[in-house]
Protein backbone atom coordinates (compact mmCIF):
# COMPACT_ATOMS: atom_id res chain seq x y z
CA UNK A 1 0.00 0.00 0.00
CA UNK A 2 3.15 2.39 -0.50
CA UNK A 3 1.70 5.88 -1.38
CA UNK A 4 -1.75 5.11 -0.47
CA UNK A 5 -3.75 5.67 2.66
CA UNK A 6 -4.01 2.75 5.26
CA UNK A 7 -7.19 1.95 6.79
CA UNK A 8 -7.53 3.69 10.39
CA UNK A 9 -9.97 1.33 11.73
CA UNK A 10 -8.16 -2.03 12.37
CA UNK A 11 -9.07 -4.82 14.94
CA UNK A 12 -8.35 -3.72 18.53
CA UNK A 13 -5.45 -5.69 20.04
CA UNK A 14 -5.78 -8.31 22.69
CA UNK A 15 -5.09 -6.38 26.27
CA UNK A 16 -2.20 -7.53 27.83
CA UNK A 17 -0.54 -8.46 24.01
CA UNK A 18 2.83 -9.49 24.56
CA UNK A 19 3.11 -11.97 21.37
CA UNK A 20 6.67 -11.59 19.11
CA UNK A 21 5.18 -10.01 16.00
CA UNK A 22 5.87 -12.77 12.99
CA UNK A 23 8.24 -11.96 10.90
CA UNK A 24 6.91 -9.96 7.87
CA UNK A 25 10.29 -11.73 6.21
CA UNK A 26 12.56 -14.71 6.65
CA UNK A 27 13.17 -18.36 5.72
CA UNK A 28 10.17 -20.73 5.59
CA UNK A 29 11.28 -22.92 8.60
CA UNK A 30 11.58 -19.38 10.58
CA UNK A 31 8.14 -18.18 9.08
CA UNK A 32 6.48 -21.14 9.92
CA UNK A 33 7.70 -22.18 13.66
CA UNK A 34 6.90 -18.01 14.11
CA UNK A 35 3.42 -18.04 12.93
CA UNK A 36 2.68 -21.25 14.98
CA UNK A 37 4.15 -19.84 18.21
CA UNK A 38 2.15 -16.70 17.34
CA UNK A 39 -1.10 -18.74 17.23
CA UNK A 40 0.21 -20.78 20.39
CA UNK A 41 0.58 -17.56 22.13
CA UNK A 42 -3.38 -16.11 20.98
CA UNK A 43 -4.98 -19.08 22.45
CA UNK A 44 -2.89 -18.14 25.86
CA UNK A 45 -4.16 -14.52 25.58
CA UNK A 46 -7.79 -15.68 24.90
CA UNK A 47 -7.60 -17.77 28.25
CA UNK A 48 -5.32 -15.55 30.20
CA UNK A 49 -6.83 -13.72 33.72
CA UNK A 50 -10.05 -15.90 34.01
CA UNK A 51 -10.42 -18.10 36.87
CA UNK A 52 -10.49 -21.95 36.71
CA UNK A 53 -14.38 -22.19 37.20
CA UNK A 54 -14.75 -19.84 34.09
CA UNK A 55 -12.00 -21.80 31.63
CA UNK A 56 -14.38 -24.90 32.55
CA UNK A 57 -17.19 -23.70 31.65
CA UNK A 58 -19.05 -24.79 28.50
CA UNK A 59 -20.39 -21.37 27.37
CA UNK A 60 -21.88 -21.69 24.07
CA UNK A 61 -24.70 -24.56 24.78
CA UNK A 62 -25.35 -26.94 23.18
CA UNK A 63 -21.67 -27.22 22.25
CA UNK A 64 -19.12 -28.89 24.51
CA UNK A 65 -16.62 -26.46 24.01
CA UNK A 66 -14.56 -24.74 27.35
CA UNK A 67 -10.96 -23.29 27.34
CA UNK A 68 -10.30 -25.74 29.64
CA UNK A 69 -11.26 -28.66 26.94
CA UNK A 70 -9.45 -26.91 24.19
CA UNK A 71 -5.84 -26.68 26.31
CA UNK A 72 -6.22 -30.39 27.00
CA UNK A 73 -7.16 -31.26 22.81
CA UNK A 74 -4.26 -29.07 22.07
CA UNK A 75 -1.71 -30.85 24.21
CA UNK A 76 -3.05 -34.02 22.89
CA UNK A 77 -2.57 -32.88 19.18
CA UNK A 78 0.56 -31.31 19.70
CA UNK A 79 1.77 -34.77 21.27
CA UNK A 80 0.58 -36.43 18.25
CA UNK A 81 1.73 -34.51 15.93
CA UNK A 82 5.36 -34.14 17.26
CA UNK A 83 5.98 -36.72 19.28
CA UNK A 84 4.97 -39.63 18.32
CA UNK A 85 3.63 -39.13 14.50
CA UNK A 86 6.67 -36.95 13.18
CA UNK A 87 10.06 -37.99 16.16
CA UNK A 88 8.32 -41.91 16.33
CA UNK A 89 8.13 -41.75 20.50
CA UNK A 90 6.31 -44.26 22.20
CA UNK A 91 4.01 -42.52 23.90
CA UNK A 92 0.16 -42.59 25.67
CA UNK A 93 -2.50 -40.54 23.82
CA UNK A 94 -3.82 -37.73 26.39
CA UNK A 95 -7.32 -37.55 26.69
CA UNK A 96 -8.48 -39.74 24.49
CA UNK A 97 -9.15 -43.87 24.45
CA UNK A 98 -11.29 -45.55 21.54
CA UNK A 99 -13.71 -46.23 23.89
CA UNK A 100 -13.99 -42.29 24.95
CA UNK A 101 -12.60 -40.36 22.13
CA UNK A 102 -14.09 -36.98 23.26
CA UNK A 103 -12.20 -37.36 26.50
CA UNK A 104 -10.19 -34.14 25.72
CA UNK A 105 -13.63 -32.32 25.93
CA UNK A 106 -15.97 -34.11 28.24
CA UNK A 107 -13.74 -35.05 30.86
CA UNK A 108 -12.53 -31.99 32.38
CA UNK A 109 -10.74 -33.94 35.74
CA UNK A 110 -7.99 -32.52 37.07
CA UNK A 111 -6.32 -28.37 37.83
CA UNK A 112 -6.63 -26.37 35.18
CA UNK A 113 -3.50 -25.24 35.54
CA UNK A 114 -2.15 -28.15 35.46
CA UNK A 115 -3.72 -28.90 31.59
CA UNK A 116 -1.87 -25.48 31.14
CA UNK A 117 1.32 -26.87 32.33
CA UNK A 118 0.72 -30.42 30.28
CA UNK A 119 0.28 -27.88 26.83
CA UNK A 120 3.19 -25.69 27.97
CA UNK A 121 5.42 -29.12 28.28
CA UNK A 122 4.04 -30.48 24.80
CA UNK A 123 4.60 -27.21 23.34
CA UNK A 124 8.45 -27.33 24.31
CA UNK A 125 9.09 -30.66 23.18
CA UNK A 126 7.60 -29.91 19.55
CA UNK A 127 9.70 -27.23 19.63
CA UNK A 128 12.90 -29.07 20.58
CA UNK A 129 11.61 -31.81 17.90
CA UNK A 130 11.38 -28.71 15.11
CA UNK A 131 14.48 -27.10 16.19
CA UNK A 132 16.15 -30.38 15.59
CA UNK A 133 14.78 -31.64 12.12
CA UNK A 134 17.22 -31.28 9.47
CA UNK A 135 14.63 -29.73 7.38
CA UNK A 136 11.56 -29.04 6.46
CA UNK A 137 11.41 -32.33 4.00
CA UNK A 138 12.38 -34.69 6.93
CA UNK A 139 9.47 -37.21 7.74
CA UNK A 140 7.38 -38.92 9.97
CA UNK A 141 5.00 -41.88 9.53
CA UNK A 142 1.29 -40.87 9.64
CA UNK A 143 -0.11 -43.78 12.18
CA UNK A 144 -3.16 -44.03 10.48
CA UNK A 145 -1.75 -44.48 6.72
CA UNK A 146 1.52 -45.67 7.55
CA UNK A 147 2.73 -42.83 5.21
CA UNK A 148 5.49 -40.16 5.33
CA UNK A 149 4.40 -37.04 6.51
CA UNK A 150 7.08 -34.02 6.10
CA UNK A 151 7.94 -31.46 9.23
CA UNK A 152 6.72 -28.19 6.70
CA UNK A 153 2.90 -30.62 6.69
CA UNK A 154 2.96 -31.18 9.96
CA UNK A 155 3.85 -27.41 11.38
CA UNK A 156 1.08 -26.10 8.31
CA UNK A 157 -1.57 -28.66 9.78
CA UNK A 158 -0.64 -26.69 12.99
CA UNK A 159 -0.99 -23.77 12.07
CA UNK A 160 -4.68 -24.44 10.69
CA UNK A 161 -5.26 -26.35 13.55
CA UNK A 162 -4.44 -23.45 16.21
CA UNK A 163 -5.92 -20.93 13.80
CA UNK A 164 -9.52 -23.46 14.18
CA UNK A 165 -9.70 -23.04 17.51
CA UNK A 166 -8.71 -19.91 18.19
CA UNK A 167 -11.70 -18.83 16.38
CA UNK A 168 -14.03 -21.55 19.39
CA UNK A 169 -11.57 -19.11 21.97
CA UNK A 170 -12.82 -15.88 21.03
CA UNK A 171 -16.02 -16.78 20.88
CA UNK A 172 -15.81 -18.71 24.31
CA UNK A 173 -14.08 -15.92 25.40
CA UNK A 174 -16.62 -13.32 24.39
CA UNK A 175 -19.53 -15.16 26.06
CA UNK A 176 -17.89 -16.00 29.38
CA UNK A 177 -16.57 -12.28 30.07
CA UNK A 178 -16.77 -9.58 26.89
CA UNK A 179 -13.24 -9.78 25.96
CA UNK A 180 -12.36 -9.38 22.38
CA UNK A 181 -9.33 -8.45 20.00
CA UNK A 182 -6.99 -9.75 18.36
Amino acid sequence: MTGQDSPRHFAPRWEGDTRDPVPAVGGERETLSAVLDWQRETFALKCAGLPPALLSRRAIPPSGLSLHGLVRHLAGVERWWFRIQFAGEDLPLLHYSDEDPDQDFGVLDGEVDEAFAVWRAECAHSRRITAQARSLEETGIRRRTGEPISLRRVLIDMIAEYARHNGHADLLRERLDGATGV
